[in-house]
């Protein structure tokens, strides 16, 4: 196998779920041949100073992998332009990327996974861009791993190839879009990816992730995905910069390695509509969404929260 590619991780003030995030990768199959990248923005406020100087402390302090280098960026830069400005960098520099956030705990062979699809797409035009996160899906016969259209960002990997295409103008983004487009980048209208667009536009979100996939839709790509997530996200706590407190997109991750990887070049069929019946149902009925909305009440109030 070519050389692992380096892991970008993109951390700000939570040195909790940092180090969460950290020793599960600590644990991966390859992690101690790979060079590891920690991204640490710089404080919003003078109030977030001492848990940004947390993390810091933390990963300066970090072992397990070929090597550790810091970026403490000196002013904030905000998630979205530190990811663009980092994933940027290093595959410039290295070819290829694999991209954490700081409250992403993995599989211990997920790093395996990212290496082994990197090298067997590697001049596959079309593949743009490989996740490792699955929602819970209910479709128990699809194969280890599918391409699908969606670009999701919960631990991620792509090449300079691919992300070269990538296009931070919103503008020039919306004005390729017409209504069929629209409906099929939204899978039928089950998800609000659109929305997230319109959003980003009227400055109400910070999305570099909706950017990246609609570059990746404009240019009919395919992305990877796994049918057993390799990813959990722990940030749905209300900790984080886009996050609820929910549990809807909870997962067991995967203890296996995956061994296959499919060599037709296009979209799932079955796991595309396994995907689109989560993503309708994904709010239950409306009895278990004012349950979940209780609960979120509850966990907000909590003392400590």
């Amino acid at each position: 196998m070519t050389s692992p590619a380096p892991i970008a991780l993109f951390v700000y003030n939570r040195p909790y779920h940092t180090g969460q995030t950290l020793s599960y990768l600590q644990n991966n199959l390859l992690a101690k041949e790979t060079d590891l990248f920690i991204f640490s923005d710089g404080p919003k406020t003078d109030a977030d100073k001492a848990s940004v100087d947390a993390v810091r402390k933390l990963a300066a302090e970090t072992t397990g992998f070929k090597t550790v280098q810091v970026i403490a960026r000196e002013s904030n830069m905000g998630l979205a332009n530190s990811i663009i400005s980092g994933v940027t960098q290093l595959v410039n520099e290295y070819g290829k990327v694999i991209v954490f956030e700081d409250d992403l705990v993995s599989s211990p062979y997920t790093l395996q996974y990212f290496n082994n699809a990197l090298t067997h797409y590697a001049d596959a035009e079309q593949v743009m861009h490989i996740s490792a996160y699955m929602f819970p899906l209910q479709d128990n016969t699809l194969p280890q791993t599918f391409f699908f259209r969606a670009a999701f960002s919960w631990g991620w990997a792509t090449w300079a190839r691919a992300w070269q295409n990538f296009n931070p103008d919103i503008d020039g983004l919306m004005a390729q879009f017409d209504a069929a487009k629209t409906h099929q980048f939204s899978i039928e209208g089950s998800m609000n990816f659109w929305k997230q667009m319109q959003d980003f536009k009227a400055r109400k979100n910070n999305s570099w992730a909706i950017r990246w996939y609609a570059s990746v839709f404009l240019k009919n790509g395919l992305t990877l995905n796994p049918a057993q997530s390799l990813i959990h996200n722990i940030g749905h706590d209300g900790t984080g910069v886009h996050s609820n407190i929910e549990d809807t997109y909870g997962v067991q991750v995967a203890q296996q390695p995956v061994s296959y990887f499919p060599d037709v070049l296009h979209e799932n069929i079955p796991a595309y509509n396994a995907i689109k019946y989560f993503l309708k149902n994904r709010k239950g009925s409306l009895l278990q969404r004012g349950l979940r909305f209780a609960k979120q009440l509850t966990l907000k109030y909590l003392p400590g929260k």
